[in-house]
């Protein structure tokens, strides 16, 4: 038997401690320290018993049962998170990193600074190891170790998160909280459907039991951390991030809330068409761009961005903004495409809730709307004039999100039937008006990728949402304002 040399008072020791269970399982990294414990007397009951296992049987730390960080002394919380291998053998994370129950009685009590979520989660070990489906946690080996901290930016914004889920559950709406409702602290839903509900403080309507989370997104941005650094043990505690693309300063979000401050810089514009905020920025837009509109939206948001997740808060929010234009008469002619659907990723995950279309489907979203205005001038006879109207964010609500995971099965269920070219599948169609369909975003009928079950090459689809269900959306942000905005007969 090895000793355990560590000093659990103090993180940096707890965090250097974790290089030996690297490139191991737990069970290996336990019986190199110590031979009298058999890999069979280590059992892990769910993916929460890890954590308790490796604290246990690797840092000979008993497991505490009180409501502080697991190295009390130390102010750790030691967590472990799963990574999982694309079919190009890429490591991604593979789901959002739960970080305490969320008691809806008591949680309204505490402001964040006196939450079980700031005491726990401010300082973090978080170890990476690889999912294999049918393994034995004990025997899953891990790859990465983060010591990871919530500071500065990234803690205002969470800070906010989480008065805003409390905000919630103080005006009686436990029961309709949604992962979209934040940026990188979410509260997600834990059990499984038809689970007995929780009572909640402010409404006799019992509530879904829910978790506070770090975001998949977020979470994202931890592993590319680790891979900028080249090390399979890293802490941002140390360092000072640079050359991110910032939308919103520190400074800012201690007056304002991020939403609030991206509202204010796009309605400096409000009733300007594309050309002449185009002019503002002395920016050349081609006509004929399809991308023109949302190029514009960038350059409002940052002249650095190419892509709207180039952005930092984007990138760890998971935001997804959209451009929108509106006619007239208040009709939305475009659907709205997402990316491509990942057919192995349809096909490994067992819950929708776990999905890529669930982190879709939750995610905040920012809609930029131009609306068509008359102009009969010279400057616009081959051309329609929209001009920026408003920048709303929205999130799915809570029923609606019913049908969102059917049109997931519907999805799962062709993948794996292998129904999955045009003469064979049940994909929804916009003729179905079930808010979303699926179609294909390829450009040419080559643009093809193999199926997961028969490896054979078919079409690459793409997630959509129905432009009559965008109209609805539209419409309701809009709220009184829509009959008199719009030429509606």
């Amino acid at each position: 038997m090895k000793e355990r040399i560590y000093d659990p008072n103090n993180a940096k020791s707890i965090f250097h401690f974790s290089k030996d269970l690297l490139h191991r399982s737990l069970a290996e990294a336990v019986c190199a320290i110590d031979d009298s414990i058999k890999a069979e007397d280590i059992v892990c009951n769910g993916k929460g018993g890890l954590g308790q296992m490796v604290e246990k049987y690797y840092y000979g730390y008993e497991p505490n049962s009180d409501s502080g960080p697991d190295f009390r002394e130390a102010g750790v919380e030691l967590k472990t998170t799963p990574l999982k291998k694309l079919a190009n053998e890429e490591l991604a994370i593979k789901e959002r990193l739960v970080c305490d129950m969320i008691d809806f009685c008591d949680v309204v009590k505490r402001p964040f600074e006196e939450s079980l979520f700031y005491k726990k989660s401010l300082l973090m070990l978080i170890l990476f190891y690889l999912h294999v489906a049918g393994k034995d946690l004990r025997d899953l080996e891990f790859l990465y170790s983060v010591l990871w901290k919530l500071k500065d930016k990234d803690l205002l914004i969470i800070k906010r998160d989480y008065e805003t889920i409390i905000d919630k559950i103080k005006a009686g709406k436990a029961h309709e909280l949604s992962e979209g409702d934040t940026m990188y602290l979410g509260a997600c839903r834990k059990g499984k459907k038809g689970d007995p509900l929780r009572k909640q403080p402010f409404s006799d309507i019992g509530a879904p039991k829910r978790a506070f989370a770090l975001k998949t997104s977020y979470m994202r941005t931890i592993l590319e951390f680790v891979r900028t650094e080249k090390k399979d043990m890293v802490t941002n505690t140390d360092i000072v991030t640079e050359n991110e693309i910032e939308l919103v300063a520190e400074e800012e979000l201690k007056k304002s809330s991020f939403e609030d401050v991206l509202t204010e810089r796009f309605m400096q514009f409000k009733g300007q068409d594309y050309r002449e905020i185009a002019g503002s920025f002395k920016m050349e837009v081609n006509v004929n761009d399809k991308s023109k509109y949302a190029r514009i939206a960038k350059r409002i948001l940052s002249e650095k961005l190419k892509e709207f997740d180039d952005a930092e808060e984007i990138k760890k929010s998971g935001i997804i903004a959209k451009t929108v234009r509106i006619e007239t008469n208040g009709k939305i002619r475009e659907s709205m495409s997402f990316e491509n659907i990942n057919y192995d990723e349809i096909a490994d995950t067992e819950d929708w809730i776990d999905s890529r279309w669930y982190e879709i489907a939750t995610s905040r979203f920012m809609f930029i709307v131009f609306r068509a205005v008359p102009d009969t001038s010279k400057e616009w006879e081959n051309e329609k004039r929209y001009v920026l109207d408003r920048v709303f964010f929205w999130t799915m609500p809570a029923e609606e999100l019913d049908r969102a995971e059917e049109y997931w099965n519907n999805i799962k269920e062709n993948v794996t039937s292998d129904t999955l070219t045009d003469e064979d599948n049940t994909f929804w169609k916009m003729t179905d008006r079930k808010d979303f369909h699926v179609r294909p975003k390829a450009q040419t009928a080559a643009d093809k990728c193999k199926s997961p079950v028969s490896g054979v090459d078919v079409p690459k689809k793409a997630y959509w949402f129905n432009n009559d269900y965008i109209q609805e959306i539209v419409k309701h942000a809009y709220a009184d304002e829509w009959q008199k905005t719009f030429e509606i007969k």
